[in-house]
């Protein structure tokens, strides 16, 4: 195996197709035991058939982990390495823009304000769903100046938003020097002035984890009670606001309606908060199976870095094009694209409850250039691969092209905040009455 350096990543960016890996993977319980894929709208999994090397008939896989939540896990992985001051000990700082909740708390009551909002903390650019065009970064201010971050009309944002009115694949240097992950990892700022018509970037970066040769299997609900609670021990009523449980048994201190007392649910059984037994079952209420995760031949995760995408962006200076520039970004863009894989990597492929997978081979790339051209076992560790990424910063800072070293702090605007504290104690209030 061989490393890959800086000289090679810049003439792949300029002339090769793509790098990519191919990772194999095994539950971490051994082959052959289950693992439980993220299930989506209806409770299902999504399986479909694949035509693979070495199968006659297509096979059926299913969806480990998909493309939109791999990026996530590369973004949290950058995220953690700055917050670990990893990449401040290599000399290395990434742009980050951040919301803080904490040091914002509207109206008389600061300590309920506190106690509802503080487990919001700082949300940044590497956090937020939509990254740098997220809904929680357009509806705050900048710090320096208490304007709005985004705005409906251009003459009342920040010098931030404006900029970043104007981005396309022809203009992308406001996203280079204020979040390169959304040229990396793809962007449509659909929701900001423009809304529609707002700028799209595609990924030039994609991963997934795909299980093949799939089989689903089944699981059962059940719960005993310690206190063997009896359904005919009810009914529970909701309590009313006088008192300090979420539930009672008396009708005359639960809440009324119509002068008839609430009951939790629609019937009032001591299951609806938690008490009783749970008859084992292998059906759901509505008479479908549980699904009961998966047993898999093996798992693949794939990761594809494409050339040609970068190569449609230009990052004028000045509003001046020089191709030494646009060549420099790009190669940074690719080695922050090699970093975030590799300490996705190294974070562990632990994706949900039940579904730790263990790689059976080491993390290695392969370089396309020119047709039938593939340059094999390229390794790069993660702490060479921070490298890398600073030694192309520090090339494209020499040209002209830096990105900002400092986080750009926001503050949620007033009804930012306000959402977030009604939504919260909704949620708390629905809890504690068992409420949907």
């Amino acid at each position: 195996m061989t490393k890959l350096t800086l000289k090679k990543l810049q003439e792949i960016t300029r002339n090769g197709a793509a790098a990519r890996c191919r990772v194999a993977l095994q539950p971490a319980a051994g082959e052959g035991t289950k693992v439980f894929p993220p299930t989506y709208a209806g409770a299902v999994y999504a399986t479909e058939k694949r035509r693979l090397p070495d199968y006659k008939d297509p096979v059926d896989c299913v969806l480990l982990d998909s493309v939109q939540s791999q990026a996530n896990r590369m973004e949290e992985a950058l995220q953690q390495g700055i917050d670990s001051g990893r990449f401040k000990e290599a000399g290395l700082t990434l742009p980050l823009v951040e919301v803080d909740f904490t040091s914002f708390f509207p109206g008389k009551d600061k300590a309920q304000a506190l106690r509802l909002l503080e487990p919001v903390g700082k949300v940044t650019s590497l956090q937020a769903p939509h990254r740098i065009v997220d809904a929680i970064l357009r509806d705050s201010l900048v710090a320096e100046d208490n304007k709005p971050f985004r705005a409906k009309a251009e003459k009342d944002e920040s010098s931030y938003g404006q900029r970043l009115r104007r981005v396309s694949a022809q203009n992308a240097t406001a996203l280079f020097e204020l979040c390169p992950t959304a040229l990396l990892l793809g962007m449509w700022d659909s929701t900001g002035p423009k809304g529609g018509l707002g700028a799209k970037f595609e990924r030039a970066m994609v991963s997934e984890i795909v299980g093949i040769n799939a089989v689903t299997g089944v699981r059962t609900s059940s719960r005993i009670d310690p206190l063997s609670i009896q359904l005919d021990a009810g009914p529970v009523y909701q309590a009313d606001d006088n008192q300090k449980t979420a539930w009672t048994l008396d009708p005359a201190r639960a809440k009324q309606e119509k002068a008839s007392p609430l009951k939790v649910g629609k019937e009032g059984k001591p299951s609806e908060v938690n008490h009783g037994n749970i008859k084992p079952d292998l059906k759901d209420k509505k008479g479908q199976p549980f699904h009961g995760g998966v047993t898999l031949t093996f798992a693949e995760q794939t990761v594809v870095l494409s050339f040609p995408a970068l190569r449609r962006l230009r990052f004028p200076i000045n509003e001046k094009l020089e191709s030494e520039v646009d060549n420099a970004a790009r190669t940074v863009l690719a080695a922050l694209g090699f970093c975030a894989a590799s300490l996705a990597a190294e974070a562990g492929m632990d994706l949900r409850s039940r579904c730790l997978l263990w790689p059976t081979n080491l993390l290695s790339w392969e370089l396309l250039g020119k047709p039938g051209q593939i340059e094999k076992d390229l390794t790069l560790e993660p702490d060479e691969a921070i490298q890398l990424l600073k030694e192309a910063v520090k090339v494209a800072k020499v040209l002209g092209l830096g990105w900002r070293e400092q986080p750009l702090q926001l503050i949620p605007s007033d009804d930012l905040v306000r959402l977030v504290r009604k939504s919260q104690e909704l949620a708390m209030k629905q809890g504690g009455e068992g409420g949907e």
